[in-house]
């Protein structure tokens, strides 16, 4: 990512107007973007992230979260949100956790955003490009934004974990529980369930697929046709 000075302009009814201001802080240059559907754009600490969406392991993980969440979720009337925006509630900054539980009237930032103290829970799934983020940066992020729980997959770990975030302070989670992929992980009250984490290891066993090969099987027969 490289940063420069941005020079935008604005136009009306009576056609383009002189520049517009440089944005000066990570949260002016964010507004200033246009919508991209294919990247996420975060603000963590004060610093700009720009990211692809999942790749099949990644998304297959969160479509089980919402496979194993949906029902407590839906017991409790509260909604599940896929790649939910968020803003924070002590700092303003927007995220995008992975999935996010909350009630249905949970606070707006806006239209289109949740405050963080609205929700119940966010899960994020840990991606090589997102090592430091998911692992360092948001726990304490969402603690100080009043979310209660924070759940993190990590299929890169090794070997692979499930971490559940809890019990949150001005500094952070006071509560961390951690289990082996495959494990089942107690999520408490309010949400109040048992997390099998073993669904995470079926999906984290697709192996990479390349072009197919153009080199001859020495193991196959000659062909019998009619010589050309």
């Amino acid at each position: 990512m490289t940063s420069g000075a941005i020079s935008l302009t604005t136009q009306g009814q009576g056609g383009p107007s002189a520049p517009a201001r440089a944005p000066t802080t990570a949260l002016e240059f964010v507004a200033s973007l246009p919508r991209n559907p294919h990247m996420r754009v975060e603000v963590i600490n004060s610093r700009v992230i720009v990211s692809h969406w999942g790749n099949p392991r990644h998304s297959r993980i969160i479509s089980l979260l919402v496979t194993l969440l949906g029902p407590v979720a839906d017991a409790r009337g509260w909604r599940v949100w896929p790649s939910l925006d968020v803003r924070t509630a002590h700092t303003c900054e927007p995220l995008i956790p992975d999935l996010a539980i909350g009630p249905k009237g949970a606070p707006r930032w806006g239209e289109d955003e949740i405050l963080s103290n609205g929700l119940v829970l966010v899960a994020e799934v840990v991606s090589r490009s997102s090592v430091r983020e998911d692992r360092e940066d948001k726990p304490v992020i969402y603690a100080k934004g009043g979310v209660p729980f924070m759940l993190v997959v990590d299929p890169i770990a090794e070997p692979p974990t499930v971490t559940l975030w809890s019990d949150p302070g001005d500094d952070g989670y006071r509560t961390v529980t951690k289990v082996k992929m495959g494990e089942e992980l107690p999520i408490p009250h309010p949400v109040d369930c048992a997390l099998d984490t073993s669904a995470f290891i079926r999906a984290d066993r697709s192996r990479p697929l390349g072009p197919p090969s153009t080199a001859p099987d020495p193991t196959a027969p000659a062909p019998t046709g009619p010589p050309t």
